[in-house]
């Protein structure tokens, strides 16, 4: 039986990727593994049912994962992962050598070496592939996929991740200004999300006396200090009024995704890595949702998953404290990032 090669290209990737897996934990360093140890060793006794950290150490106390060594784990997680990605598709040219392509290779790799451990993000990347699943199913309305996609977000947030309460929000205010007769309609989405996230985060500070990003990303890399956020974010104003707020969200959001501040760190081969894999990232995605905002009626199901990705990448600006979290932050959202990176050859009912 004739393979194709774009298969052929992706099992042997992925067979030597799984190879790296079980080697990772021995030559990585300790930093990689600081949420790890966190989540298995649980020192203050945190293990519960709603919060990032109590659930996931749940799930790996009761699946027993967490007694076993991380090479192991990673042996039962990535090729779980890889599945899941199997199931929305292989991409034709996935062979062919394109910098889309290259994006994809990198983007297994760090799932190998993001979350071939106990990690939060195994939580959300089933989550994610989920919910990009939902969109998938040509069965059901858009209106009613939608409906669910929202439902989705508002329990994982309740039960696991509370920022992604405003993913929804966003997403819909961005296609709200859709509807109007703007000339550049991707650009003015992407402001009005920042403007919807300001507001929120200004509203918030008002009555809890602290905005967002001073609560979140500010607080805790002065906690950390320098020790293990070589590559951390901080705003260049402090954040504790409505103006120094706006600069640092929107400071944030081109901080993660277009991370040109980040070319300082040229002599940390790691760091320049990720920055150079999220800038050509989030070129290729703006291009495409200039793509999709002109076929929204025709593509509504990728148009609204687009929507909610850039709704994501707003939310990042906010509560990423520096460019390594941005990157395995984004590799929890892999399955979407995948899906809009090729979806005219997704474009079909999953079997």
């Amino acid at each position: 039986m004739k393979i194709n090669k774009n298969i052929f290209y992706f099992y042997a990737f992925i067979g030597i990727i799984l190879v790296l897996g079980v080697i990772f934990p021995f030559v990585l360093p300790q930093n990689f593994f600081n949420d790890a140890y966190v989540i298995v060793e649980d020192r203050f006794n945190e293990i519960g049912l709603i919060g990032s950290y109590p659930f996931t150490m749940s799930f790996y106390k009761y699946t027993g994962l967490k007694y076993l060594p991380f090479s192991i784990i990673a042996l039962i997680q990535l090729p779980i992962l890889y599945y899941l990605l199997r199931k929305i598709g292989i991409p034709k040219d996935f062979h062919m050598v394109t910098v889309k392509n290259l994006l994809v290779y990198l983007a297994l790799l760090m799932i190998a070496i993001f979350i071939g451990m106990p990690s939060k993000e195994f939580i959300t990347f089933i989550f994610i592939w989920y919910f990009v699943f939902i969109f998938l199913n040509h069965k059901k309305s858009i209106s009613k996929k939608i409906r669910i996609g929202i439902l989705l977000f508002l329990i994982f947030s309740f039960i696991f991740r509370p920022y992604f309460i405003f993913i929804p929000v966003i997403a819909i205010g961005m296609n709200l200004l859709s509807k109007v007769n703007i000339k550049d309609k991707v650009v003015s989405s992407v402001f009005t999300g920042l403007t919807i996230m300001v507001f929120m985060s200004i509203s918030y500070g008002i009555v809890k006396g602290k905005h967002f990003s001073q609560q979140t990303r500010e607080e805790l890399n002065e906690e950390r200090g320098m020790v293990d956020a070589n590559s951390m974010l901080t705003s260049p104003i402090e954040p504790n009024t409505w103006y120094g707020e706006t600069v640092s969200i929107v400071y944030g959001f081109f901080s993660v995704n277009l991370p040109v501040n980040g070319l300082k760190h040229f002599l940390k081969p790691q760091i320049l890595v990720f920055i150079v894999w999220q800038f050509f990232l989030f070129y290729i995605l703006l291009v495409r949702f200039y793509s999709l905002i002109k076929h929204k009626k025709e593509l509504s199901a990728e148009y609204w998953l687009m929507l909610f990705l850039f709704a994501y990448f707003i939310i990042q600006g906010v509560f990423e404290p520096d460019l390594g979290s941005a990157v395995r932050h984004k590799i929890g959202v892999f399955p979407l990032i995948y899906y809009l990176l090729y979806y005219e050859d997704f474009r079909r009912e999953v079997q």
